[in-house]
């Protein structure tokens, strides 16, 4: 079992090993890197490379560990004893199973992602450290002893909105997905735009990889903002002059709303755009 990406997805070789190195060491695979590299759609290209099934458990910041595992759902039971329902002699009617539950039962190998793990309570991580070691958990309602089949690859992401704990780092293997250089780029939108042409792409990389480099900026645009604002531009048919021509007096580039995300970004490059005018 090896992952060499897919046609979908540009996996460079440090990833490609890192994936595989997971695997190998039957540990979770933590994912870093910025907002629009690829951390989530890992997870699915990896079940899709080795036909693995994918249970997918997005993370908010009202989540809980145990929710991972199971619920108990007690107003069901309550309401079912109210309406005479015989079901209720069975707590097992009222067990709920998580994502890592449905990942331990999967009849094959699956392929885990949970999706965001820093959005969550500072001990969300530490809750889960013994069940993703040991494969297993109790159910206390039940009585019963959760074990997994066959141990799931486990992709982990993480924005870096929290410091996750040393004792959970331990047991991952970590990876940080590094923005990728202009050659890896352009391999990623071939894989999107096979068809797009050759002036239209290098002139345009210029331009979102000069943008990146602006210091002061909120947020800098991302790979997934690079593909949504190539899409506009073969879309809308851009002059090739008008890209061609693009330089610090003109900082604003054309349809910017798909690459800048928020107002101060906007006034920065405005802000830039006038104080190059003033000094010509």
């Amino acid at each position: 079992m090896n992952f060499t990406g897919t046609q979908e997805y540009v996996a460079t070789k440090e990833l490609q090993m890192a994936v595989n190195a997971a695997i190998q060491l039957q540990k979770p695979l933590l994912i870093k890197g910025e907002p629009g590299t690829g951390k989530t759609m890992l997870a699915e290209q990896v079940s899709k490379a080795l036909n693995l099934p994918l249970i997918q458990w997005h993370i908010k910041s009202t989540t809980k560990a145990q929710q991972g595992l199971y619920e108990y759902d007690a107003v069901s039971r309550l309401r079912d004893s109210q309406l005479g329902d015989d079901k209720v002699h069975d707590i097992a009617n009222y067990i709920i199973q998580g994502k890592i539950w449905q990942a331990f039962e999967s009849d094959s190998q699956s392929v885990l992602l949970i999706d965001e793990i820093d959005k969550a309570d500072i001990e969300f991580p530490n809750d889960l450290l013994l069940e993703l070691d040991k494969m297993e958990f109790f159910v206390y309602e039940t009585k019963q002893l959760i074990k997994a089949r066959t141990r799931p690859i486990i992709v982990i992401t993480s924005n870096n909105e929290k410091e996750l704990p040393d004792a959970f780092l331990r047991r991952c293997f970590f990876h940080y997905i590094e923005f990728p250089d202009s050659v890896t780029m352009e391999r990623i939108v071939n894989v999107h735009y096979p068809d797009i042409k050759k002036d239209l792409l290098s002139q345009a990389m210029d331009i979102f990889f000069d943008v990146r480099k602006i210091p002061g900026l909120k947020k800098k645009p991302s790979t997934s903002e690079l593909i949504d604002w190539l899409k506009l531009l073969m879309a809308d048919d851009i002059p090739e002059d008008v890209l061609k021509n693009h330089d610090a007096k003109n900082a604003i580039p054309p349809l910017y709303g798909a690459l800048l995300k928020n107002e101060q970004d906007v006034h920065l490059l405005e802000k830039l755009a006038f104080m190059h005018r003033a000094k010509t």
